[in-house]
């Protein structure tokens, strides 16, 4: 049964949405000193990143819910004939899908915001603040930032594509698991974005909110989540082609 394209846009905006509204949520957790959370490590941020993952993709399963631009073009990389049952792959549905990851991330992010809105008012850090949205480097050298994200981005694809292919039993839990352990592995170098739309849309939403105190958005930095994480896709994507 043929899936159409605005029902793919709406199910990959939802659950991108979800997955952002929860990441971006415990890291303010996290992050925000009057949280209730605050303090809790980057431990909870992995989990909490990874059940973030767990949701969306539960929401998003009418359009295969691939939630991030690496996945998609990862899909598009492998030769793959559909991006979800239904939805062929052409240069139409490749634009809905990123066009919709990228919505999504950025309406989730601001859910959270309004969901600790008094707390980042009150958050005397503006990179605390930033934190929340987007990811940042903590050593910053760019080469070697895009490395770490291309190599985070490529175990998720690459593994997500193998799930897809040998079918676990696990489903959203699989992808779930992943996560959490890319984040408790390779998070450390950058925060691991691993997804372009998680780290420019929350960015956005950074720049353009009334948050009191919040400094910038350090565009310097913003094109390494979006470009390390696209190059580790679309490997992963031409790697699983010949591996499987």
């Amino acid at each position: 049964m043929e899936t159409s394209l605005g029902t793919v846009f709406l199910s990959e905006v939802v659950g991108t949405a979800f997955l952002l509204l929860l990441g971006c949520g415990v890291v303010a957790n996290v992050a925000l000193t009057k949280s209730k959370g605050a303090g809790g490590g980057f431990l909870l941020v992995n989990f909490g990143w990874g059940l973030a993952v767990f949701a969306g993709v539960f929401v998003a399963f009418r359009s295969g819910a691939h939630l991030n631009p690496a996945v998609t073009l990862g899909l598009l990389s492998s030769g793959a004939d559909e991006y979800a049952p239904g939805v062929e792959v052409t240069f139409a549905s490749t634009l809905v899908y990123l066009a919709a990851e990228f919505v999504g991330a950025f309406l989730g992010a601001v859910v959270a915001w309004l969901a600790y809105r008094d707390h980042f008012d009150q958050e005397p850090d503006p990179e605390a603040k930033l934190g929340v949205f987007s990811t940042g480097p903590a050593i910053r050298d760019y080469p070697w930032n895009v490395v770490t994200e291309v190599i985070g981005t490529f175990v998720l694809v690459f593994v997500v594509l193998l799930f897809g292919s040998t079918p676990t039993g696990l489903g959203p839990l699989a992808v779930a698991l992943l996560v959490v352990g890319i984040g408790a592995s390779l998070g450390g170098p950058t925060g691991y974005a691993i997804n372009p739309a998680r780290d420019l849309g929350p960015r956005v939403a950074h720049a353009v909110l009334p948050i009191r105190g919040k400094g910038g958005s350090d565009w310097g930095y913003a094109w390494v989540p979006v470009v390390g994480p696209v190059i580790g896709g679309v490997l992963a994507g031409l790697a699983a082609n010949a591996y499987f």
